[in-house]
């Protein structure tokens, strides 16, 4: 099979099969046939060095991009400006960018990548990636295609901000280019992706993002089926599909002009199927004999991309063979000189450190933003809203004072969605600022992280909890990881309004009713916003923008269905569950909780729906001589771990009232807080089961309830003091 050994033999061969030519005009000018030509070689070189580096002990990255070297040309057909979101495979392609833009060492920024070295500049050798703001290069590690949805989010917002006047980070013209390998275009990641950039671009709204299928034929190990990206996506309404063969330098240059002239032009996607090879396996431990015959790999080699560059460079006069070789030779020493260097690189050595970008936190520049207003409140202060009337509100507030807010999502619109908690606001602020998207969780979200990066400031709606696990990897795989593999060169300013949990009566089931929280609470750097009274909702979504805003956070706001439109707390028509809409200046900094009464008996611990049972638990629990205190988590990640413990220490004795699950559920990471942090009195929780939620009556009975509070608060109180359950 095909080794490093095996390539530059090949190479050698070839090359010296070559007859020098007079100089004639070739396809290509010939600076650009040389910057075509030396980035495929630092990319072929660096793949080499980086399997030396592997077997000196200090290289832990091999996927390579040898036999994808033709993607040099896409970069040449791009501008510097237009930005890029990579496949792993691109190596020429980001060598060709640094030639472009000029200041930047591809090769170093690569091997130490490869070496995990904390003073590479892209992800401080958190991972190895390609990035670099001064290259408009998005970093990311999608090997699915993860990436796809957020490229069309940056599509579509160059065309946006200039219209909504806020300052994009993209110049107008821009193209923005996505790369992936031809396994991934069968995900639905990438499916969706490329979906919902035609649905757009079928209604006639700007999406200038040109999708390239970098097509070797193989997912690993297994074969992609002989024309199937071209049956695929070959003929799909408005989207223009291109084809060439990435091996022949001049072919694959041309074709992705045409393709990004199409794009810039036209503000419409297109679809670039480059034709390629893969040399070296997958990745260093991947052992190709096992799955693919010599046959196969020779007739790969014939289509080597160096080789065909090398021929074009000396049919045309640029180079003789000779100087090929030389200049193969030298661009090989170099990349060698820079891994040696890499080799004495210093790794990352603490956790601190590794963690440092992933959730910055300036809670007084948050507070400043959060209190900054520029029109009257949406209506009056101090007047009584419940909390679906507190967020409608609230996102009035914000569109008014940010003007690059956008607020959007499934029925959001005319309708002002399915509790109407967007009523009106279309109306009031406009269809370029409340909109409408179409019916997928993954695109709603790209959408999300692609307006945050390009300069907008995006409210995204998911409509049920349930409807967010098809798409959660957008949250944790793309919008959490970005800081920490762009030590912050780029951030995903975002909040994602969630309506969740269960207690919905007459409706429901486990699509409407879901309270599967794990999945959010695992996100390193994620903030859970979960409000149960009106005034916190108001106060907390304005944090959750104001940190967007300042600290680039991302946000999931967590908002109890059964609450909306609830008024009343322990008695019809008391309306005690209402509260006054608060003035504008107020919020509730990321990481606090709230405390209701005094008591001294025994501390209820709670959020989202689990507070108003704990209060009305709490009434009934006194009335037996029990004193109770309420402490309103409010915040799920961070955890307000120093509120718990003190309100924990009041009493000494804490019961958890968890309505997620039991397993996986809130009210683990509650208790663990209190025993990392010392806590030594009696701790109990009581929680949801370990089920999906039936539809109907049938709920209750797998939900937690008031009389479940109050027989597990009896009997820890019956315990003792040091009863842990």
């Amino acid at each position: 099979m095909s080794g490093v050994e095996d390539l530059d033999r090949h190479f050698r061969e070839a090359v010296a099969a070559l007859r020098p030519a007079a100089h004639a005009a070739g396809p290509l000018d010939t600076r650009t046939a040389l910057d075509l030509f030396d980035a495929q070689l630092e990319s072929r070189h660096t793949d080499a060095a980086a399997r030396w580096m592997q077997q000196q002990g200090r290289g832990y990255y091999t996927i390579g991009s040898s036999g994808h070297e033709g993607n040099a040309a896409l970069a040449l057909a791009l501008r510097p400006t237009d930005p890029a979101l990579l496949h792993y495979r691109s190596g020429a392609f980001y060598c060709a960018r640094a030639r472009q833009a000029g200041g930047v060492d591809a090769v170093r920024d690569m091997l130490l990548g490869a070496a995990a070295g904390a003073d590479e500049p892209i992800a401080g050798g958190r991972h190895k990636v390609y990035g670099r703001r001064e290259l408009a290069v998005i970093p990311q590690t999608s090997t699915i295609a993860s990436h796809l949805p957020r490229a069309v989010g940056v599509a579509w917002s160059i065309a946006r901000a200039k219209r909504l006047g806020a300052e994009c980070a993209w110049p107008g013209d821009a193209v923005v280019c996505c790369s992936f390998g031809d396994a991934s275009v069968n995900h639905s990641t990438a499916a969706g992706a490329i979906n919902s950039a035609c649905h757009a671009a079928y209604q006639g709204i700007p999406m200038p993002v040109l999708f390239v299928c970098e097509d070797n034929g193989l997912g690993i190990s297994v074969p992609t089926p002989h024309d199937w990206v071209r049956r695929a996506y070959g003929n799909r309404p408005s989207l223009a599909y291109f084809a060439a063969d990435g091996c022949d330098p001049a072919a694959a240059f041309d074709t992705a002009c045409e393709a990004v002239a199409h794009v810039r032009k036209n503000r419409q996607p297109a679809f670039l199927h480059l034709s390629m090879v893969r040399f070296l396996g997958h990745a260093g431990s991947d052992a190709e004999a096992a799955y693919r015959v010599p046959s196969e790999v020779a007739a790969d080699l014939r289509r080597d991309p160096l080789p065909a560059t090398a021929r074009l460079l000396t049919t045309t006069g640029v180079l003789t063979p000779q100087q090929v070789l030389d200049r193969y030779d030298e661009v090989a020493g170099r990349v060698f000189a820079v891994a040696k260097e890499a080799l004495d690189s210093e790794p990352l050595t603490t956790a601190t450190q590794i963690a440092a970008p992933i959730a910055p936190r300036r809670p007084d520049l948050v507070a400043a933003a959060a209190r900054r207003t520029s029109e009257p409140p949406a209506v009056p202060v101090g007047e009584p809203v419940t909390i679906a009337q507190a967020i409608t509100h609230t996102l009035a507030d914000l569109l008014s004072s940010h003007p690059e807010m956008v607020v959007f999502g499934e029925d959001v619109g005319r309708k002002g969605g399915v509790y109407g908690l967007t009523r009106g606001l279309q109306r009031r602020f406009g269809t370029p600022r409340v909109f409408d998207t179409l019916l997928d969780e993954q695109a709603i979200l790209g959408l999300a992280l692609g307006a945050g990066l390009s300069g907008l400031l995006p409210v995204a709606e998911i409509q049920y909890l349930a409807y967010l696990h098809n798409a959660e990897d957008q949250l944790r795989g793309e919008a959490a990881t970005l800081q920490f593999f762009s030590q912050g060169q780029y951030r995903n300013p975002l909040v994602v309004r969630i309506a969740g949990y269960g207690y919905q009566r007459g409706f429901g089931g486990h699509f409407h009713n879901d309270n599967a929280l794990g999945v959010l609470r695992d996100i390193p750097g994620l903030v859970i916003a979960s409000p149960s009274r009106p005034d916190d909702a108001a106060a907390m979504l304005r944090t959750c923008v104001a940190a967007a805003k300042v600290d680039g956070t991302v946000s999931a706001f967590l908002e109890p269905i059964a609450l909306y439109h609830a008024r009343d707390l322990h008695a019809e028509s008391d309306n005690a569950w209402l509260a006054a809409y608060p003035s504008p200046a107020e919020h509730v900094p990321i990481g606090r909780a709230r405390t209701y009464g005094t008591g001294t008996d025994l501390t209820l611990v709670t959020f989202g729906n689990g507070l108003r049972i704990s209060l009305r638990a709490a009434r009934r629990l006194e009335q037996q001589g029990i004193a109770c205190r309420v402490v309103d988590l409010r915040w799920l990640a961070p955890l307000p771990v120093d509120d718990l413990l003190r309100e924990a220490r009041a009493t000494g004795r804490v019961l958890v009232v968890d309505e997620t699950r039991r397993t996986g559920g809130v009210s683990e990471g509650v208790v663990t807080a209190l025993v990392d942090a010392g806590f030594t009195g009696a701790v109990r929780r009581v929680a949801g089961r370990d089920s999906f939620i039936p539809l109907g009556q049938a709920a209750q009975l797998v939900l937690v309830s008031e009389s479940d509070v109050e027989r597990a608060a009896d009997e820890l109180l019956s315990a003792g003091p040091h009863a842990h359950r």
